[in-house]
């Protein structure tokens, strides 16, 4: 008698998970329905089940390797002649999905099944996103046919039973020293048989259509959220429910806004002037009211001796939320632009201003410059 080991191909020191996949591998190799009922391939896959029950079963496997075949001889229940009546529980823990439906699984039965579900990608703007909006789609789904009443069958005939399977949509066959049962090669599952189909659906009980709705995008949503429709996926077979669908958002990139949370961030440039004595500048919001002069703009304040960079924060003026009457902000970010062009006149009272400025006005400029010369210094022993 062969040794088990060498059987599966792996070494005596090897784990489950080895042991499991050379047996997987063998298995589907070797299997009788792969191999058009071959005598020799049966025999093979027997030998294979026989080595996989006792070495993965731990103490079997212990006695193998200390007493060899006499250690697990009559324990075993895999040997010619025995029964193998649990092969079925051997191959739905180690196949799974793989051999289910050889082994009685029930996913594709006659009875009604759901239809699938339908995913949408839909990109919208950031103006729909902050205020919510109804949009219309045109989504293509499988939709009952109603010639035919959803049967397949040509108005006026019916479908019939199949006669390969009873009905049952399920054929059971002798295969070797076991039987396996699977989906019924002739009516694919359904029980039934269309001899005469519709011409419309050509016997499926459905066609492809596309249909309209009107969605509703709530105020807030953000980019990556998900809204479903119940029922408004394909249409189930054999008079099942419908999927649903899911529509994926995106917000396309705005000119002028980006948003952080809540929050929307815009940048504004200022002039040199406006950012050294302070005043007002009109910042773009995306909310309107009586101080949005009903513009979508509001008016901001700009502190005295603002620098580029500098955020000033509008309560309430952001994206709104999804699950509370919270809003976020309005950060509007400083830029302070350098005049540009300028003429002789405004280059020389630039010139005079320059003179007139200190320490005090430019303290960081002071700063830099004391810390610079420090390092100056150092650099070269000065």
């Amino acid at each position: 008698m062969r040794d088990y080991y060498e059987i599966l191909g792996v070494e005596r020191s090897c784990d489950g998970a080895v042991l499991k996949s050379s047996f997987r591998k063998l298995a589907m190799e070797h299997h009788p329905d792969r191999n058009g009922g071959c005598e020799d391939a049966e025999s093979r896959f027997k030998e294979i089940n026989e080595a996989y029950s006792v070495l993965s079963d731990p103490q079997k496997r212990a006695a193998y390797d200390r007493y060899g075949h006499a250690g697990v001889s009559g324990q075993q229940g895999r040997g010619a002649g025995q029964g193998f009546g649990d092969v079925h529980d051997i191959f739905n823990d180690v196949f799974g999905d793989v051999f289910g439906d050889m082994f009685g699984a029930r996913g594709r039965g006659r009875g009604p099944a759901r239809g699938q579900d339908l995913r949408y990608d839909l990109e919208i703007n950031l103006e729909q996103a902050y205020a919510g909006a109804e949009v219309e789609l045109t989504v293509p789904s499988s939709m009952h046919c109603e010639t035919c009443d959803g049967s397949g069958a040509k108005p006026g005939t019916s479908p019939t039973t199949c006669g390969t399977c009873g009905g049952a949509g399920r054929v059971r066959a002798s295969q070797g020293f076991f039987s396996v049962e699977r989906t019924c090669p002739r009516c694919g599952g359904s029980g039934r048989l269309v001899l005469d189909p519709c011409e419309d659906c050509h016997g499926q009980g459905q066609v492809r259509r596309e249909h309209t709705l009107a969605v509703r995008i709530p105020a807030g949503v953000d980019d990556g959220a998900r809204i479903r429709l119940a029922g408004e996926g394909d249409a189930g077979a054999r008079g099942g429910p419908r999927g649903d669908l899911y529509i994926f958002l995106s917000v396309r990139p705005h000119e002028l806004f980006e948003r952080d949370g809540l929050d929307l961030l815009c940048t504004v440039p200022v002039t040199m002037a406006t950012a050294a004595l302070g005043g007002e500048i009109d910042a773009p919001c995306l909310m309107g009211g009586e101080d949005c002069d009903g513009e979508c703009k509001i008016s901001v304040k700009v502190p005295e001796g603002s620098q580029t960079g500098r955020t000033l924060r509008v309560k309430g003026r952001g994206m709104p939320s999804l699950r509370s009457r919270e809003r976020g902000d309005l950060v509007v970010e400083l830029f302070v632009e350098t005049p540009a062009k300028l003429t002789a006149r405004q280059k020389e009272l630039l010139r005079e201003f320059a003179g007139l400025c200190g320490d005090q006005q430019n303290p960081k400029s002071a700063n830099f410059l004391g810390k610079a010369k420090r390092f100056w210094s150092e650099v070269t022993g000065g």
